[in-house]
């Protein structure tokens, strides 16, 4: 990877949670490497380096996607399942980052493959703990596979 490797991909329609993930984000320093799409046809550019991701290196994937689910163009479930069935793209880890408290949406991401499923907290302090979490436990406790660690880590 390079140092201009992307960390985290924030899969996000909403203008207010994107600003919100990235202040939390930041506020927690782990806002160096994070891409934000708006769509879930977007997000499989991005990841599949394609359309204007062409030039993009697609060894230099995620280590982890945050993923809303209420996505124009393609819905975040079908963005999970379109990762989760190709073996190039499947060990990358998804996390549903949603509004959705619907039981079937939860239990269709787990089904597709998803490594967690967080509901959005209303309120900014623990909205801004939950991205302090996902950051640390994503970025720095979980071990992957070594073509998504960064330089040094990883098998």
């Amino acid at each position: 990877m390079t140092d201009k490797a992307i960390e985290i991909l924030l899969v996000e329609d909403n203008p207010d949670d994107i600003e919100l993930t990235l202040l939390a984000l930041e506020e927690y320093h782990v806002l160096n490497r994070v891409h934000v799409v708006r769509d879930g046809a977007e997000a499989l550019d991005f990841i599949f380096c394609r359309n204007r991701y062409a030039d993009r290196d697609f060894a230099n994937k995620p280590r982890v996607v945050l993923l809303d689910l209420k996505l124009p163009l393609v819905d975040g479930l079908e963005v999970l399942k379109t990762l989760k069935q190709n073996p190039t793209t499947r060990q990358i880890p998804v996390v549903v980052l949603t509004s959705s408290k619907q039981e079937t949406d939860l239990v269709r991401s787990y089904e597709l493959g998803v490594n967690s499923y967080i509901v959005k907290p209303v309120d900014f302090d623990q909205f801004k703990e939950a991205m302090r979490t996902i950051g640390y436990y994503w970025l720095l406790l979980n071990e992957c596979p070594g073509d998504l660690s960064p330089p040094g880590r990883g098998v």
